[in-house]
């Protein structure tokens, strides 16, 4: 069976939203699920989340290891791709980023996580999958929204799946319990 780490958002922790949900039907399943409690998640530092999330994807095999990234969760994701050495270890099994950004969206806080530029090349190399889930009406990307799914699909190859409704999955002062489109890619990016 694979690992599956799910690298929470901004300002949320292991126990939020669709994170449980995740946990519960891929561990149902056999895999080893991790959702890391990343530090000080509201007001996080890029050096520290990297950190503990380099420390949480080190015991598995890359090969065998599926990522997900919610939001800013995400962006930590591709920064943890962009350091993978792909030469030692080979690419991650897949990623699946979810109502994540490319590029900054204006929160002067959250900047640090954007410097520098990624290496689309090297993130690409990183796995041999990518999946993204966006919908229309998120929030945190506003008008800019299109362009973030587009910079996934042409950098990385990934395959977009968009939703009309589901703001930042979820908007702020909501609950998501389930979020059945997550799970669908992760499945669809698991190993063998």
């Amino acid at each position: 069976m694979s690992t599956i780490v799910v690298n929470h958002g901004f300002g949320m922790s292991e126990t939020d939203h669709w994170y449980p949900y995740l946990q519960a039907e891929l561990g149902a399943a056999g895999h080893d699920v991790r959702v890391p409690r990343l530090p000080d998640a509201d007001a996080p530092q890029a050096e520290a989340w990297l950190k503990t999330l380099t420390a949480e994807t080190s015991a598995a095999p890359a090969a065998d290891t599926v990522l997900v990234g919610h939001s800013l969760g995400g962006v930590n994701v591709l920064r943890l791709l962009q350091q993978h050495d792909v030469e030692t270890e080979g690419p991650y099994a897949g990623v699946v980023l979810v109502a994540s950004m490319a590029g900054e969206v204006g929160y002067d806080a959250l900047a640090p996580f954007f410097e520098p530029d990624f290496d689309w090349s090297g993130i690409r190399r990183a796995a041999k999958s990518f999946r993204v889930l966006h919908a229309a009406n998120d929030p945190v990307s506003g008008d800019a929204t299109s362009w973030h799914i587009m910079k996934f699909v042409t950098e990385l190859g990934a395959t977009a799946t968009v939703t009309a409704e589901g703001g930042h999955f979820p908007s702020f002062d909501a609950a998501q319990p389930e979020l059945p489109e997550a799970l669908r890619l992760v499945n669809d990016v698991l190993p063998g």
